[in-house]
């Protein structure tokens, strides 16, 4: 039996072969981060169609399924399309106002829709909480899209709470052009913007980065989706969905 101190050895032997981890490198925050993010909407205005192409290719690489549409009236067709996949008859989503469209009348009586308050107390979060963990789909928009790995940025807030995507089975996750940038380092500028803009302050605020479904590994190394979040994510692109995030 090993002791204690072997296990303690061993493990200091083998720190020691792999060297020190390289330094950290803390990016320069931009001075005026507006401009900053103004910089990246123009360039991300010729080329999302390339980050799009990529983020097709990394968000169904980690188990993602992929959707596209002209136009936003054509996105309850896809989202009913899901729940009769998976047999969800109520959907919980953001508030109409920060998802940017209302599916309550167009998705019929086949599926109820379970909105966010668009602000309101204690009691209303916790409502729509307790609605969001029962029904089958949680629908949200997004506010970056980041193509080089595939993940959907959200932030929340009043009408947009973390419950919508963290606890239905499935997410579906509802952007356009808008939303796409290329790399890690444009999300940062971006959402930088953002913190800084007190008419969009985020203070308090949780940012989620998801990427793909929920994974679990137990200590045997078998995998299990959908333990700590979603089990399947869905992301629906909408050529005609909004100008270039502000």
């Amino acid at each position: 039996m090993t002791t204690r101190a072997e296990f303690l050895g061993r493990v200091r032997a083998e720190m020691r072969k792999a060297g020190a981890p390289a330094p950290a490198e803390v990016p320069e925050r931009p001075a005026r981060p507006g401009d900053a993010a103004d910089a990246v909407r123009r360039q991300m205005s010729e080329r999302w169609p390339e980050a799009l192409e990529r983020f097709v290719q990394e968000f169904e690489r980690v188990a993602g399924v992929f959707h596209r549409v002209k136009t936003p009236a054509e996105v309850p067709g896809v989202i009913r399309a899901i729940a009769r996949e998976h047999g969800a008859r109520e959907v919980a989503t953001w508030a109409p106002g920060a998802l940017g469209m209302d599916l309550a009348a167009s998705l019929g009586p086949e599926v109820a829709v379970l909105p966010a308050p668009p602000g309101g107390g204690k009691a209303d979060r916790l409502r729509h909480r307790d609605e969001a963990a029962r029904a089958g789909i949680g629908v949200t928009g997004v506010d970056v899209a980041l193509a080089e790995t595939g993940t959907l940025v959200l932030v929340s807030g009043a009408g947009r709470p973390r419950s919508t995507s963290l606890l239905p089975e499935t997410h579906v996750a509802v952007f356009g052009p808008a939303a796409l940038v290329e790399s890690l380092e444009q999300v940062g500028v971006i959402l930088e913007s953002l913190h800084v803009d007190p008419a969009r302050s985020m203070s308090g605020a949780v940012i989620n980065f998801i990427t793909g479904p929920s994974r679990t590994a137990d200590i045997e190394l078998t995998l299990t989706r959908g333990v700590h979040g979603p089990k399947h994510v869905h992301a629906v692109f909408v050529d005609g969905l909004g100008g270039l995030p502000r």
